[in-house]
């Protein structure tokens, strides 16, 4: 950044005449450029600058203490908008109006001191306008206090943290769930829910960021088995780091309620990295709350995933009442939403954040960090995990139920074998069926494997449930079941006439002289036949 001399180059004598008049400097010269490093080299006076930081209002002050916990800088517009604008004046005006006597906001009193200049740098992710410290001040300025990083909101209240929600790895369930219907092409749409809430799209996105899946969305072979494979904890802090370094996990496009339109882009990682920074002052063992943390990065930080402070050009859209989002009054919608998403989705999701909230199965007030969190910030398994010892049982109608915690790997093979029944009572619920034992054939899996499988992990395999298995591998169904009509007549004659009509193309085969099965959807047509021979029919519903 530049220092004092290059940030007061360009004013004028009476810009500088305030500035010394400010500090109670006596600045006697002719021009600018004699009294420019006069003026320079008192403001660096070490006393002189101590009474200055001492006499500063609360506000300005503040502004200050804004600047010095980003390491002396903050985008002009972020500054701006927390403690006010500098005006714009002529020398004329200024010298009228004397903005310096009567300062307008917190900005303008360290503006008409001197203790801030304005510049464009050329820093990532793209150039823009800061407010800064200039360096040669920097060095010497101190904070108000000598204190580490102040932790944005505060604690919970006991409302806000009446019903907490621990942390869980029940996401690992939902993972092996999501994988096998992919494995299966299953759409995302007709998957049960699963245990965590966790909705299809974002826990897709977490298996490609866990480079879990390849290109179209089918599980990786190798990568998958060993994730499957790993113990919960492992498993667990493998999607956890994925996660936080994963610059395709994009948060706001995963955000319900809005839509998202046009060719603009956001920086994901740049902004998770920011909030999981803020997390890292929040005190252990504590439930912090949701509200009061994100109004305060409205306050400190609101352009947190807006490094350029661009309200403007990103075009999402309300969902429910189809309204453009724009400008900084859209904040909440979008910025404080995704801040919420962040502590309640992917941080709980992923075992780092406990949850609180005033009312069971309301929307979350507070969070704290889980007793995995430490482990998991740094890419290790957390302990205490349960092992994955839950049995399989097959019964005897070809329905085979899978307990919680049962192996991951387990579960996943028996699900390509079966169509899904859902979840009942904390059990995975797969049923044996011709049509998804020929799914699996078609990708290479034979009803010897399963059964294998249900021999080696269940308790028992029901013999008639085994044989039924080996004969479908030797022979295929060897039973069907299709939907038919019947039509029953009161004499043979009746039914001897119909088959000479034009009707008969809609007989099937007879069940005795007075009763055949007839095509479905034929009904009408088949009793306008029997009118039109003198005989009047009728359909029958129910039993």
């Amino acid at each position: 950044m530049p220092d004092l001399l290059h940030t007061l180059q360009g004013h004028d004598l009476g810009f500088l005449k305030m500035v010394a008049g400010a500090w109670g400097i006596e600045l006697n010269a002719p021009d600018a450029y004699t009294a420019l490093p006069q003026l320079t080299q008192a403001l660096l006076n070490r006393e002189t600058l101590e009474e200055q930081l001492e006499s500063l209002p609360a506000a300005a002050r503040a502004a200050l203490d804004a600047l010095l916990e980003q390491e002396g800088r903050l985008s002009w517009a972020v500054f701006t908008r927390r403690f006010g604008e500098v005006r714009a004046m002529g020398a004329a005006r200024r010298d009228r109006e004397r903005p310096d006597l009567k300062p307008a906001s917190p900005a303008e009193v360290l503006w008409y001191r001197a203790l801030i200049g304005r510049a464009f740098f050329n820093e990532p992710p793209e150039p823009q306008e800061y407010a800064y410290i200039p360096d040669d001040l920097l060095e010497q300025v101190q904070r108000s206090a000598d204190r580490g990083p102040v932790p944005f909101g505060r604690k919970a209240t006991a409302a806000e943290r009446a019903h907490p929600i621990p942390a869980n790895d029940r996401i690992l369930d939902d993972a092996c769930t999501l994988l096998a219907a992919l494995r299966l092409g299953m759409p995302l749409e007709t998957l049960p829910a699963g245990q965590t809430g966790i909705p299809a799209p974002a826990l897709l996105a977490l298996l490609q960021a866990a480079n879990l899946l390849d290109a179209n969305r089918q599980p990786l072979a190798e990568a998958a088995k060993a994730f499957l494979e790993a113990p919960r904890g492992k498993a667990l802090a493998m999607l956890a780091s994925a996660w936080m370094d994963s610059p395709g996990f994009n948060e706001l496009r995963l955000l319900p309620g809005l839509i998202l339109e046009g060719e603009w882009s956001n920086d994901p990682l740049l902004a998770r990295r920011f909030v999981l920074d803020l997390l890292s002052h929040i005190p252990q063992d504590t439930f912090w709350s949701l509200p009061a943390f994100v109004n305060a990065v409205r306050e400190k930080h609101p352009d947190f995933q807006r490094p350029a402070g661009d309200y403007d050009s990103w075009f999402i859209r309300q969902e429910s009442t189809g309204q453009f989002l724009r400008g900084f009054s859209s904040w909440d919608e979008v910025d404080g939403a995704l801040l919420r998403y962040l502590i309640s989705g992917p941080l709980h999701w992923l075992g780092l954040l406990d949850l609180a909230g005033p009312a069971a199965g309301g929307q979350p007030a507070a969070f704290r960090f889980s007793s995995w969190a430490a482990a998991l910030w740094h890419g290790a398994a957390p302990t205490g995990l349960p092992a994955e010892d839950g049995r399989l049982n097959v019964l005897s109608n070809a329905t085979v139920t899978v307990q919680p915690l049962t192996a991951r790997a387990l579960r996943y093979q028996v699900a390509r074998f079966c169509e899904w029944q859902g979840e009942r009572e904390g059990e995975y619920r797969y049923r044996i069926t011709p049509a998804s034992l020929e799914r699996a054939r078609q990708q290479g899996l034979k009803a010897a494997h399963l059964l294998t499988l249900l021999r080696r992990h269940a308790p028992a395999v029901p013999p008639p449930l085994a044989q039924a298995l080996e004969r479908w591998e030797a022979q295929g169904v060897q039973a069907a079941i299709h939907p038919a009509v019947l039509l029953r007549v009161s004499s043979p004659e009746i039914l001897a006439a119909l088959r000479q009509s034009r009707a008969a193309r809609f007989l099937r085969e007879g069940l005795s002289p007075t009763a055949v099965l007839i095509n479905p959807g034929s009904e009408e047509k088949v009793l306008l036949a029997l009118a039109e021979l003198g005989y009047l029919g009728e359909i029958v519903t129910g039993s």
